[in-house]
């Protein structure tokens, strides 16, 4: 089963987004939302912790192949990081929001490509241990074998409850093993599509992509804040500073944390929370 029952004040629905039907969590409010996007193998769950700390107004939506969001087949939507980031800025013409502030956590960061796109429009940006859209970067072990035909293959063969949650250990800055209602909210929502959509995913992305994804971060001129688990195995510390510096943004590392920070080190959710709230 999922995580517990989350607050009542976070509504639940889904919009059309060009024949895609979105999965997504609101927070009531006025005035531009806080649009948060979650990585992987995650959904829009994940930030239920970071919306039941805010005022609202908010939306955490469920990327395409992931969480309640539809898997549609590779030749409708072809799961690549620029496709992602199409689908987000779709995704909030189809919910009417002008201007926001985002949030991203890993994968979350293809809401980057479609802040780059409209920068005026972002009104302030918190990232998150988010993939790196920078030089220098190289993708770490389990994503070199998603990235290669065949082992990606046979790795989304093997996939089992036990298997996420003894995988998930390396996600921790102690290397403990993650809450069963982690693990339980991953696997909920983890089936062959969204298997074979991370495939894609990671397949789209060789370094030199991922560095021209993040050519025009510097367009982004609203107040930023970046968050890192500085034991992140998968995303060193120093592409927290590195985004940091492209943002020109406030930093705030995070010693003992891992991949998820906010889950690591719980404390820094009113952080992000209010550094979100409308101004």
């Amino acid at each position: 089963m999922s995580a517990g029952p989350q607050s009542e004040r976070i509504e639940t629905g889904s919009v059309d987004v060009g024949g895609v039907r979105a999965f997504y969590r609101r927070l009531a409010g006025d005035g531009p939302p806080a649009v948060l996007i979650h990585g992987v193998p995650t959904h829009s769950e994940d930030w239920v912790p970071v919306l039941e700390a805010m005022r609202g107004p908010a939306i955490a939506m469920d990327l395409p192949g992931f969480g309640r969001s539809d898997r549609p087949p590779p030749d409708r939507f072809d799961y690549s990081m620029g496709a992602h980031g199409a689908f987000v800025r779709d995704f909030l013409e189809a919910m009417g929001v002008g201007e926001y502030s985002l949030c991203v956590h890993d994968w979350g960061g293809v809401g980057l490509i479609a802040a780059q796109r409209e920068p005026g429009r972002v009104r302030r940006l918190v990232v998150i241990n988010a993939v790196p859209f920078l030089p220098g970067y190289r993708w770490h072990r389990t994503a070199r074998i998603w990235r290669t035909r065949g082992l990606g293959e046979l790795s989304n063969r093997i996939w089992s409850r036990r298997f996420v949650d003894f995988s998930m250990r390396e996600s921790r800055g102690d290397w403990s093993r993650q809450p069963s209602q982690f693990v339980d909210l991953i696997v909920d929502h983890l089936d062959r599509g969204t298997l074979d959509g991370i495939l894609r995913l990671y397949r789209s992305a060789p370094p030199d992509e991922l560095e021209r994804a993040g050519a025009e971060l510097d367009s982004l001129a609203c107040p930023s804040l970046v968050v890192w688990g500085a034991r992140d195995r998968y995303l060193p510390a120093r592409f927290g500073r590195d985004y940091t510096r492209a943002l020109d943004a406030e930093l705030l590392e995070l010693p003992e944390a891992g991949h998820w920070p906010w889950r690591d080190d719980p404390k820094v959710i009113p952080r992000i929370a209010g550094f979100l709230e409308p101004r």
